[in-house]
This record gives C-alpha cells, structure tokens and sequence, in this order.
C-alpha cells in the first residue's frame, strides 16, 4: 500500500486515478511515498524516511526545496502544459483590457447607475470616450518564452490578426514545431522589444531570469508599449516598472502577481493570481500529476521531473531496479560489477542523466534480495536504490 500525502486541495478527477486497493490517500498520512501539492510551502518541511516523490500540480516549483529533495533522492514532477489554455485565454483577456478600459468602463457604468437623478443611457453615450483604447488587429505583440503557453499564445494571437514575434534562447523542437509558419521567432529579444505593441513573458522563473524586464529592457522597447506578466511576478523588476509608468514610456502593465508595491500603482491592471484558476486546469493539472506520480511508484518511470532526467522503460524482467546517483565517471561501471558478480543477469538498462544526478532502470530475470540491494546503496555515489516486482 502506497501512502500518498495531500498538501492542498486536489481536483477529485486526479485522485480517481489512484485505485484504492493500491493507494492510501489523505492529508493526514504519515511516512508518506508520495505528496500531491499546489502551493503548500515546502521548504520548511521535514521529509519522512519513506518519501520518495513530490508531484505538483502544477508548472511552477518554487514552493518546493528542489535542491534538497535532490540530495534526498527525492523525485520532484510538475505538470507543463496541462493549465496552459487556461493562462492563454486570460493572455488574450489581459491583452484587451490593457488596450480598451473595459474595467475602468464598467465601474464607471456602476457608479453612474447608482448616483440619483442620473439619467443612464445619455450619460452613457456622453462619457463612453473616456475608456476608449486600440483594437488588438494589425498590432503587435512579441511573446518571450514558446513553451506550451507561449506557443498557444503566438498561435492564438495570429488568429486575431496580430503580428507575433516571439524569442526563447532555449527554443526546443518540439516547441518549434508547435508554432504557426508565420510567428517571427527572433534570436534577440531587443528585436522583440523595438516592434511589439505588447510584450508578453512566460519563461520559468530562476537566478537568470530575475528581473528579465527591468528598466534596460524597457528602455529597448517601443513608447506606450503594454506589458502582461502572467508568469512569476519576480519577471519584472516592480521599481523598473513604476518608473516607466510614471514616465508614459508603459501605457498599462498588467500583472497575475500583484503586492502593496504595485497593486495601486496608475495604469496598472492587478489580477488576484487567476492563470490557471479554472476547473478545467485544475482537473488537468491534478490528473497529469497523479498518473506522473503513480508511474513513479509503481513502475519507476521518470516523466516530467524538474530534478531528475526523464527515463521510461517497458517491463522486461522480473525485478527491477531504480537507482538515483551523482552523474559520475564509472558508475554504470560499478553497478554492473556488482550485478555481475552476485550472478545476476541483466535483461534491459536505461540510464540517463541531468547536470549533477543520474537515473538508473536496470531490469533483471531474478528477484533482488536485500543483500545485493544493500551492495548497490553501498556505491560511493549512489543516493537511492528501489526495487519494484513485477
């Protein structure tokens, strides 16, 4: 029986996938194999001695103390892309409410509608300049960062008839493929910045992209540029931003992490956090996680780890083995001398890496006994040994 640890509220679509017979599932668990969280803090947790695997629901993992888990063994996945229609739609959103006042419109609407004596309909058409603004068609936008969102978000705005630039240093071919013919993919993003009416990040948030637009990189863009931060509020530096506000340079800046710097600044847009806010992304979010992590624990598959490599291996033995250790020289080396001298053959081996750690999925045709296990944690280098039966 696994025991899986809930941190937070997860979608019931994604714990249905966990068979009952197999899975203990409650927020009350102790020693747990497995935790499902969205944005509990983690950092401050103390790991049990069973805990072999973080899933988040969800893209972002700052929540979560990666390097010690790494250290741990401990696998930590995240789900990219199952909420990425959801922060693509409030992209478009964020998009026409920096352009045209719709909210600024509406609560003005309000106010009216409760003011005595006020006449609606004639007050309407008298003030309704006010909160005018330009169409989104023939405009353009430039997209920094073609992951999921970005992708769906270049391909979308081309539907709307905009021009797309988008930019990613680290562009795979997958993502690549993913986008429409007609997206301008630029290898500087200064060339991004000098065109586009709008500017829209969606990159991770790490120690290098800190900051990414701040008062230089505004300083490259065009005069009354619109700024949409639906990704990790540390993107954009808040001191920058207010400056190019004040000066006109930003027209709106519309932001998903809003705090006392920034909510009450003029022209901004401040949205209590609503990218992935939809039950369709929650579901999506909960399921991906939950199969990532159950595949884990039974069958040793690594798919979407933020620490660990991806390896995912079909059944050929009887026992297998799953080994996480430092990416060193010799040590498939050493596993394989020790599996050998114990007489043990070995029917299928995937082994990959990621910076400092390594995954090992090593298939045998004989049960492992726990000396051999113990033989194999043994090797200076290695972190974790599992053993799954088929």
């Amino acid at each position: 029986m696994y025991r899986i640890k809930t941190m937070n509220k997860i979608s019931a679509a994604g714990l249905a996938h966990l068979d009952k017979s197999r899975f203990q599932v409650s927020d009350e668990v102790e020693n747990e194999d497995g935790i499902l969280v969205r944005s509990a803090p983690m950092h401050d947790y103390v790991f049990p001695d069973a805990l072999r695997a973080i899933a988040r629901a969800g893209a972002g993992t700052n929540n979560i103390p990666i390097d010690r888990c790494s250290e741990s063994g401990i696998v930590v996945f995240n789900t990219p892309g199952a909420n990425a229609n959801a922060v693509k739609e409030l992209v478009l959103a964020a998009m026409l409410i920096a352009s045209r006042d719709i909210l600024g419109g509406a609560e003005w609407v309000q106010e009216q509608a409760h003011t005595p004596n006020v006449d609606l309909a004639p007050a309407v058409e008298k003030g309704k300049s006010a909160f005018a603004g330009p169409e989104l068609y023939r405009k353009t936008v430039g997209v920094i960062g073609l992951g999921a969102i970005g992708a769906l978000v270049c391909n979308a705005a081309l539907e709307l008839g905009m021009d797309v630039y988008g930019f990613d240093p680290f562009l795979s071919v997958d993502a690549a493929l993913r986008l429409d013919r007609h997206v301008h993919v630029v290898h500087d993003v200064n060339e991004l910045y000098k065109v586009a009416d709008y500017v829209t990040i969606h990159v991770p948030y790490n120690s290098s992209t800190k900051d990414f637009i701040n008062a230089e990189a505004i300083s490259k863009m065009k005069g009354q540029v619109r700024v949409l931060n639906l990704a990790r509020g540390e993107l954009v530096n808040d001191d920058d931003m207010i400056a190019a506000l004040e000066s006109g340079r930003v027209a709106r800046y519309v932001t998903d992490f809003p705090n006392e710097k920034i909510a009450c600044i003029p022209h901004v847009i401040a949205l209590p956090h609503l990218g992935a806010s939809t039950p369709e992304s929650e579901e999506n979010c909960a399921v991906m996680a939950v199969r990532q992590l159950q595949d884990y624990l039974v069958n040793g598959n690594i798919i979407n780890s933020v620490n660990m490599p991806n390896v995912a291996q079909d059944w050929s033995g009887i026992s297998r083995l799953c080994l996480i250790h430092r990416n060193v020289p010799a040590m498939l080396t050493k596993i394989m001398t020790t599996l050998s001298d114990d007489g043990i053959n070995v029917e299928n081996m995937t082994n990959k890496s990621k910076k400092d750690y390594a995954y090992t999925i090593v298939d045998v045709n004989t049960r492992i006994t726990d000396q051999v296990a113990g033989e194999l944690r043994a090797i200076d280098g290695v972190i974790r040994v599992r053993v799954l039966n088929h």
